[in-house]
């Protein structure tokens, strides 16, 4: 499907009732054959679109599949997601752009799938993702800075899919140290970041981003490690995929491009604005025996957890779970 096509779904739903072929045409800088040519694409695809004559087309409903059109007509001449691919079902998209970015994919690079039979999070863990319902995404970034600093790109992308979910629901998700965002408490999205490095700097670093959308209760596995959500169990109204993947790219993009020209200062502060333990008492656990204690004060530069104590003592912990008391 041509990329004029993604624009015509945008026109669509950013439009009120019947949008005329001749405002589509003016809008798209194409002829009225060519948005015919178009229109037709996107009811091979599953769009039911309705035509009137004299009044002009209505989109009446869309498949619930990710577009990459659609995907890319939402973010201009953004960075990220100037290339995409798109995966009816795969492995694992962080092993996808993995082996895309080794092969030379160019900064920006996104690899969208609808399934993994793979997807893991942090420490191993498995990641749920069946077909039809969620997000799986991972980015190719090429940034200029040093490995230790390759920490700071988790805590962008979950500010970028925390901005997403507010701007495509009312929800107000959380985040919690060091890669997940909660809502009402439970999970509904994970980060996990890879990296391919030298000692003296970054060859790329991949962003994984999974965001449960559509998921219904019985599809989640019953041994999760802690209870999880989605945001059509949260908000009773199923999200738009594609739309929801272009929100969050473009998030991505305004956020990385802030990064490279003002660094981690401006995302560490929104971060911690949005932490669930900003500044309550937390508990930390490392492999279910060692315990640290104490009031969250914030994040290090490279990513650490900041515990201030009882006994005024300052910890940075780099890995464990966060507890709030």
């Amino acid at each position: 499907m041509h990329p004029k096509a993604g624009n015509i779904l945008r026109l669509f739903r950013s439009e009120e009732g019947y949008v005329s072929g001749e405002h589509l045409s003016r809008e798209l800088g194409v002829s009225r054959t060519a948005v015919w040519k178009h229109i037709s694409a996107l009811r091979k695809n599953g769009h039911l679109i309705e035509a009137v004559p004299s009044r002009g087309y209505r989109l009446v409903s869309s498949p619930d599949i990710i577009d990459p059109y659609e995907v890319r007509a939402e973010l201009g001449d953004a960075i990220i997601g100037r290339q995409l691919e798109f995966l009816k079902s795969t492995v694992s998209t962080n092993a996808d752009a993995f082996r895309l970015a080794e092969d030379g994919a160019i900064q920006g690079t996104v690899v969208l799938a609808d399934s993994q039979t793979g997807g893991k999070g942090r420490r191993g863990r498995v990641w749920s993702s069946p077909a039809g319902v969620n997000l799986y995404c991972s980015v190719v970034l090429r940034p200029a800075i040093m490995p230790h600093e390759a920490p700071q790109l988790t805590f962008l992308s979950a500010v970028a899919a925390a901005r997403a979910i507010e701007g495509t629901t009312k929800l107000a998700p959380e985040i919690k140290w060091p890669n997940d965002l909660l809502i009402s408490g439970k999970k509904i999205a994970g980060l996990l970041n890879e990296m391919s490095a030298e000692t003296d700097g970054i060859n790329f670093v991949i962003l994984g981003i999974g965001v449960n959308l559509n998921m219904t209760m019985d599809q989640f596995p019953e041994d999760l490690r802690q209870p999880a959500t989605s945001l059509l169990l949260e908000s009773g109204v199923r999200v738009d995929r594609s739309h929801f993947a272009g929100v969050m790219l473009r998030e991505l993009d305004r956020l990385y491009a802030d990064f490279l020209l003002h660094g981690f200062g401006p995302i560490r502060e929104e971060w911690q604005r949005r932490c669930n333990a900003n500044g309550r008492q937390v508990l930390v656990t490392d492999s279910g025996t060692e315990c640290t204690g104490g009031r969250f004060i914030g994040i290090d530069l490279d990513g650490a957890l900041l515990l201030r104590s009882d006994d005024n003592i300052l910890h940075r912990i780099t890995c464990g779970d966060v507890r709030v008391i």
